[in-house]
Parts: structure tokens; sequence; C-alpha cells
């Protein structure tokens, strides 16, 4: 993080709720600002949060078509014809899919999958996977986190006599596809109650509903929910309400490392000795699953996922960290010169949304340098790859901005678009650049205010180091497991004194760790990325700081820590 200005948003809620949280559990009201901001206010309300499990699923047969499709899938299975499952290259389609077809060879289907080529076939369901369906003789294909928009492959899916069931979390277009069934909670007429699975959270809730109408053990699903448990959180969707108690018993299978896949990922990324978390999974796991499909093919990742030899398990695992390392090698170059279009060719004062592309850019990679983009510049932006004519673009949300909404109103321009309204996707030719760009940043100049570009951290409240000690630890473990919808609380404590020395850490000195005191109390600081504060450091006066309590771990010993989100002078707050 850089030292520019960041707005500390205090999300303050009901203070009436707040003494009720309080006296109902009996601790510090920065505790009970912390629960009621989580909608707990008493014990019976925190009994669920506290305590998630399996019987907090909603009925999967409140969504849409679920009937349909479990007695489709069923009476394939019972006639021993094969199924196709088909998932999407990312993390989530490639856990999802996983997760289905180990559950379906459990009940005794005959099963195989299929991930497309990133470069060669694009996102979502391809007529190469309904030809291979055809191949090896599958007259049902599901989908896993794909293909609520495929109009034209479902059409061509109904000409080979391949019916197809969709399961996907996408917005879908205003019209469906002709499919033999179509899962999404997202449908406008399905009144499923939680609108916030991933792709394979929805296969999820489908398997658990063939379990039930095919008279199977629950367990028989339960023992994949750590596949979706990382596909949870790599697809950064809320982790409250069902996906809660999923992630919950996900984490708890990968903390025994039963699966040789991930164990291998996890050991091979050096994470080996420290503790499991859905930050660790976000940025220590899933970029290596992802990066099968970035730069080669990503079904080596159900293959890794699904194989039961640990040796194996190992050496993909190791393939695929350094074709990561590839990876971060391309898309820095890729960052690199997209900062210097932003800077040669762009008004930041004028454009609120940012519209960039290269010839040379790999595909692979856009995705994750469009949020980079965004994260530098704060504004809406769109990376577009540029191959022989025709654009394959990422775009990621800033500022509340909805995507999936702005690429409706440019979808003359585009030949294709799809995902949510934070992140998606899109193909173009490049002749219809220059009109698609000045009509995306003329919606975000529309909507957007300059205040609501200013970068901002949220707060949840003041809290002096005096109050952090061993027993907000354990009350900081009792809201776990964090993401979005639940994230990890961030105090600010004001007034506190360097102590000693601060050091620069890490290959380029970006990292700051020093220790703090307030009122006798000290406590060790990181700050990663933060080397723009460091000036602040040497002069001896008091600073605030917005900070998140944590558990540092060194040599088996364990002591408290404060990550550093910001740090400002005490008479600028």
């Amino acid at each position: 993080m850089s030292a520019e200005t960041l707005r500390w948003e205090y999300t303050d809620p009901d203070p009436e709720l707040v003494r009720q949280a309080q006296q109902a559990f009996d601790v510090p009201e920065i505790y009970a600002r912390v629960l009621t901001l989580r909608g707990i206010t008493s014990r019976e309300v925190g009994v669920p949060f506290f305590n998630p499990g399996p019987d907090q699923l909603h009925n999967p047969f409140l969504m849409k078509d679920m009937e349909v499709a479990v007695e489709r899938i069923l009476n394939q299975i019972h006639s021993r014809r094969d199924i196709l499952v088909f998932g999407d290259y990312d993390v989530d389609g490639t856990t999802g899919a996983s997760m289905l077809a180990l559950f379906l060879k459990s009940i005794g289907a005959k099963v195989s999958t299929y991930i497309p080529s990133r470069e060669k076939e694009g996102y979502g369901l391809s007529r190469g996977g309904i030809d291979y369906a055809v191949l090896i003789g599958a007259d049902l294909l599901i989908t896993v986190d794909c293909a609520i928009n495929a109009f034209d492959c479902i059409d061509y899916a109904r000409e080979k006599g391949v019916d197809v069931i969709i399961t996907d979390h996408h917005i879908p277009d205003t019209q469906l596809p002709r499919a033999w069934a179509i899962l999404n909670p997202k449908r406008t007429d399905c009144s499923y109650p939680f609108k916030g699975l991933c792709g394979g959270g929805v296969a999820f809730k489908l398997a658990l509903a063939l379990a039930e109408k095919g008279g199977h053990d629950p367990g028989l699903v339960w023992a994949h929910a750590d596949l979706i448990a990382l596909g949870t959180a790599a697809d950064i969707v809320p982790i409250i309400d069902e996906n809660r108690a999923i992630v919950s018993a996900g984490l708890q299978l990968i903390s025994q490392r039963s699966r040789p896949g991930i164990a291998a990922l996890w050991q091979v990324s050096g994470m080996a000795g420290k503790d499991l978390t859905i930050g660790r999974l976000v940025f220590g796991i899933a970029p290596k699953i992802n990066a099968a499909g970035r730069l080669g093919d990503a079904g080596r990742a159900v293959k890794l996922l699904t194989t039961t030899n640990h040796y194996l398990a190992v050496t993909m695992a190791r393939e695929l960290v350094a074709e990561n390392t590839r990876r971060q090698a391309i898309q820095e170059s890729t960052v690199e010169e997209a900062i210097y279009q932003v800077n040669a060719h762009h008004d930041l004062s004028r454009e609120k949304a940012l519209v960039l592309s290269g010839e040379n850019w790999h595909a692979g990679v856009i995705g994750i340098v469009a949020a980079r983009i965004r994260d530098m510049y704060h504004r809406p932006t769109a990376i577009i790859a540029l191959d022989n004519g025709v654009g394959k673009g990422s775009v990621r949300s800033a500022a509340g901005f909805d995507l999936y909404q702005a690429l409706t109103h440019c979808k003359e321009h585009l030949l294709g678009y799809g995902g949510h309204t934070v992140a998606a996707g899109l193909s173009i030719s490049k002749d219809s650049l220059p009109a698609f760009a000045d009509q995306f940043v003329a919606l975000a100049n529309a909507q957007l205010s300059d205040e609501q570009l200013q970068p901002r951290q949220r707060v949840e409240g003041d809290c002096p180091l005096g109050l952090i000690d061993s027993r907000m630890l354990r009350f900081l473990k009792s809201l776990e497991p964090y993401g979005p919808g639940n994230m990890r609380p961030v105090f600010v404590a004001r007034g506190v004194q360097v102590v000693g020395s601060p050091r620069l850490l890490g290959e380029s000195a970006a990292h700051l760790k020093f220790k703090v005191r307030q009122d006798g109390v000290t406590l060790d600081a990181i700050g990663f990325n933060m080397v723009d504060h460091y000036e602040k450091l040497l002069l001896n006066t008091p600073l605030d700081i917005a900070y998140v309590v944590e558990e540092n771990v060194w040599r088996g010993n364990r002591q408290i820590q404060l990550q550093l989100k910001d740090i400002k002078m005490s008479d600028e707050s």
C-alpha cells in the first residue's frame, strides 16, 4: 500500500443494539460493536453463527429446476449411460467439477470431466466439449460455473443429441438457453433463499439433492467440502449464510491434509506449519490452481485435485508452482505496460474508468492485471488482450460500479460478455474497441463522483492496545472463517509511539516492521508494502494506526502482532 490518503470510514451500529450485545455476552464495547455489525445481538442469534454446520443449509429442492435435474441424472446413472462434467477453467470451475465427478463416481455413475482450453476455446461451454461428449458416448453433459448464457452451444448440443444441465451462478440474460435444466439461484424466476453461492456451491447443492433423492449418504457429498471451500474462497463470494457452513466444514478437511492434491500444494507453496486461513487459500493456493489454465491445460487442476497418489500430487503441485512463477513474470510485464498506457494516453481527471489493451498481452493474466490496475487507480478497469483482430477482456469494478449492467449498456460493441456486478469478461473486435471504450468511460463518468473514487479503509471501531490480549485473540478466532460479508475486523489505535528502530523487510525492502507503544503496552506491528510510510516512523511524533490483530508464528513461537492497514500522523486523522 502506498502513502496515498485513505479515508477511514467507521461503520457505526445502533448504540442500543451495541448495549444489548454487550450485556448479552458480557464483553467490552469494541467486542459488542463487532458482534452487532454481524447482526449478533443476543446469544440465541449467535448460536448458528458460532456453530456453522450442515443443518444450516437450505433445502436444495428450493432451487428452480432441481427436481428436473436430479431425475435426469438418476435415470442416466440407473441406465449406466455416460455423463460428462464440464467445468470452467478457473478455481471455482475446476474444484466444483472435481467435487461433482468424485461424488457421481461414488454413487455408481460413469463420469468423465472436461475443462476447456482458455487460449483455444475461451470461456464457458464450448463446441469442443460437446464434441468430446459425443465421442465418449455421453448424452448428458453437466456444466459447472458456466453456460448460463451459452445459447449457441446449448443449441449445438441439442443438435448432437446431448442433454445439458447447467449449474452456474453468473447473472443470466433476460432469456435462458434451451437446456434440459438450469440451476442458478440468480435466475429471476428462482426463489432459492441464498444468492451468494459460487459455481461449485451450486454443484454442491445438486450433489446433496442427488444424495437425498437417490437414498445415498450425504456424507459422500460433505467428504468433498474442502474442494468447495477452496472454490468459494477463490471466487470471492460472501462467506455468510450456507457458504459459512460449507467453508467451515471444508477448512476442517483441509486442515487434516486428507486430500493429496491440496496437501501437496500447501507443502510446496511453503506454508507448512502455518495456520489455515481463507487468505492463505486465496493468495497461496488458488493462484497455483489457476496457473494450470492460464498458461496451459486446466485439466491438470482436476487431475491434481482428484488423485489419491501422494507422489503424483507433489510432482504436479511442483509443476503448477513453477508455472505460477512464470505467470507472475508475464503478469508483471503486462502491468508495467498497462501503467505506461495510463500515464501516456489517459487523463485521470476526465476518465473515471480505464480501458487498456495490448497486442502482445497474454489472455491468461488479464484478470489479475485488471484487478491490479483497478486497485492502483481506484476506478473500474478493463484489460483487453488483442489477437488477430479480436480481443478477450477482463473487467474489475470499483466504487460500487455495476459491471454487468454497464456491459449490457455497451453490448452493441461487444461480441459477447458475462459475469457479475464486480467482475466480468468480454470479447470484442478490435475495430469496436474505441467505441466501447468511449461508452464505458462515459457511463462511469456519469455514475461515479470524485469522492466515490477516493480509496477508503473500513474501520469497525477504536481499540486501544491495552484491550489486545489472549481473550481478544479467542474472540476474533470465534468469528472465523473470514471473507466477504464477514471481513476480519479493522481497528484504530490513536496516539501510539514508535519504539526502537523500524526495519525494512523483503527482497525489495517494501515491508515495515517495528514496535508500537500506547499507555505502557508494547506490541509488534508489520506493514506489508508500506515503505512509503517509513518517514512517518522516524519523526518521533504520535501516530494513528489502522490494523487487524493477528497471531504471528515464528519457529514454533506465537505472539500477538498488528498487521497495519494504514498509518497517519495523529493530527491528520
